[in-house]
């Protein structure tokens, strides 16, 4: 009987390799509906596109590999004396750093690559220092092109490296994980701060796709949010019982959330009130009782103050801690831990083979009896690239829900270049479906599958465009 592609197990010593070259380029990308996150609302974002070749144990020929990102402003580095371009350009130059340290090293597996490369940008800044998630943006960017280019050149998918030993990562980290890819995945769906709940649409917007909380519920069958709040004590109770109005009328009768803060509670006796709040009504409980976890309250700066410690615990006995942007190294959650936190939120933008050791870690913890959980969240990762390795990390690591969001304020592939976007529905016929005149993310039942990332290559089986891409210089 022919084997499955993920089954492919005929790597036993991880190949060294070695960047030979690296080539920057973007796209901007236009929404179909304006997101607001925390204290920022986007309308539009260019999406940077690494390409990077390797040489594989010493041969001739490069292996060739790519990654992309939408560089969201104003999450790595919350900055208001920053302009949003001035925070792009320096995703950017995050980027060029990481491409370039890889340049300078000698040949390693693709773990100790990443891990090198790592050291190299975070260098002269102290462990857990803010500006250590932007620096390792660029890590991770090189990381995953770098992941693409050797699963590529042994004609492997990335669940198969992984298990194969083909990366490097070591086998203690690797037996953690499921021995057999996710054939599908539950969406959880964002709730944006500005996004209409029901009514009308007065902004005249009728593209094909859903416009309302109502509308995305009735067309993707969906079952799990993500709701954002971080305006206020009062203002977020409010919103979170219309919320809750529309999932009891709309939604299966087994929803359920989660909260994402996005740095906007520095006080934590306001959030603790907001929970008392919704206790104080049937409907509040409810929602509370639905609640899967609370991610990021605090400011990446104060997560690990000790100070906070007390508030964090009382707050994590009503509902699990996540930490999403105070992960900005690989201490980050074994310190958010010791102040109450309990999971770490997976984000291929943060290190994909950070998430893997991650998850081992989280099972280890599980298996002494201490509580650890990883969420796969989102940052508006779009079609192709960004979206296929972030779902093929998802699928390797068994997480059974994900946050998507890409999907609901871009129209479907416009904003890649034609003939990418037509090769990405040939490769990837069980993700994609059609939408008027071009292709749209096919979630049914709330769910995505997922059983053509297991192609060769990290997620993506068909070409990429990058000369459609133009050049960043410098």
């Amino acid at each position: 009987m022919r084997r499955a592609r993920w089954q492919d197990r005929r790597v036993h010593r991880a190949p060294k390799i070695r960047v030979t070259s690296f080539a920057l380029g973007q796209r901007v990308c236009v929404t179909r509906l304006p997101f607001r996150f925390g204290a920022v609302t986007m309308e539009r974002a260019p999406s940077l596109c690494l390409r990077t070749a390797v040489v594989v144990d010493g041969g001739r020929d490069e292996a060739v590999g790519h990654a992309e990102d939408l560089l969201v402003p104003r999450w790595f580095d919350k900055d208001p004396g920053k302009t949003v371009e001035e925070d792009q350009a320096a995703l950017v130059d995050a980027a060029r750093r990481a491409a370039t340290a890889a340049l300078a090293l000698p040949a390693g597996t693709v773990a100790e690559v990443a891990e090198a490369v790592t050291a190299a940008v975070h260098a002269g800044t102290a462990p857990l220092a803010p500006q250590r998630l932007r620096l390792g943006f660029g890590a991770a960017l090189l990381e995953r092109a770098v992941l693409d280019a050797v699963a590529r050149a042994h004609q492997a998918s990335f669940f198969a490296g992984l298990h194969a030993g083909l990366f490097g990562v070591a086998p203690e980290v690797t037996a953690a994980l499921p021995r057999a890819p996710a054939e599908t995945v539950v969406v959880r769906h964002t709730v944006g701060m500005q996004d209409p709940l029901d009514g009308d649409r007065a902004d005249g917007l009728s593209d094909g796709l859903p416009r309302t909380l109502v509308d995305a519920i009735r067309a993707y069958g969906l079952r799990a949010f993500k709701v954002k709040i971080g305006a206020g004590r009062k203002a977020d109770h409010d919103r979170l019982l219309a919320v809750h109005r529309v999932l009891a009328a709309e939604a299966p009768a087994n929803w359920r959330c989660t909260l994402d803060a996005n740095e906007q509670y520095a006080d934590l006796d306001a959030l603790e009130g907001l929970l008392d709040d919704l206790a104080a009504t049937p409907a509040g409980r409810d929602l509370a009782a639905r609640v899967l976890h609370l991610e990021q309250p605090l400011p990446r700066h104060a997560t690990f103050d000790p100070a906070h410690a007390g508030a964090l615990q009382r707050i994590a006995r009503h509902v699990p801690l996540l930490i999403d942007e105070a992960d900005v190294d690989a201490g980050a959650f074994a310190a958010a831990r010791a102040v109450g936190f309990q999971g770490v939120s997976m984000k291929s933008c943060k290190g994909v083979l950070r998430a893997v050791a991650q998850h081992a870690e989280c099972a280890a913890l599980r298996a002494q009896g201490i509580a650890a959980f990883q969420s796969a969240e989102d940052l508006t990762t779009l079609p192709v690239l960004a979206l296929h390795q972030d779902l093929a990390t998802v699928q390797a690591l068994g997480l059974p829900h994900v946050e998507r969001n890409g999907h609901h304020y871009f129209r479907g592939l416009d904003h890649l270049p034609p003939a990418e976007a037509a090769a990405a529905v040939r490769a990837h016929g069980d993700l994609y479906r059609p939408l008027g005149n071009g292709h749209a993310l096919a979630i049914t039942d709330g769910r995505l599958r997922l059983g053509s990332l297991t192609c060769a290559g990290f997620g993506y089986g068909g070409p990429v465009d990058f000369a459609a891409r133009a050049p960043v210089d410098g």
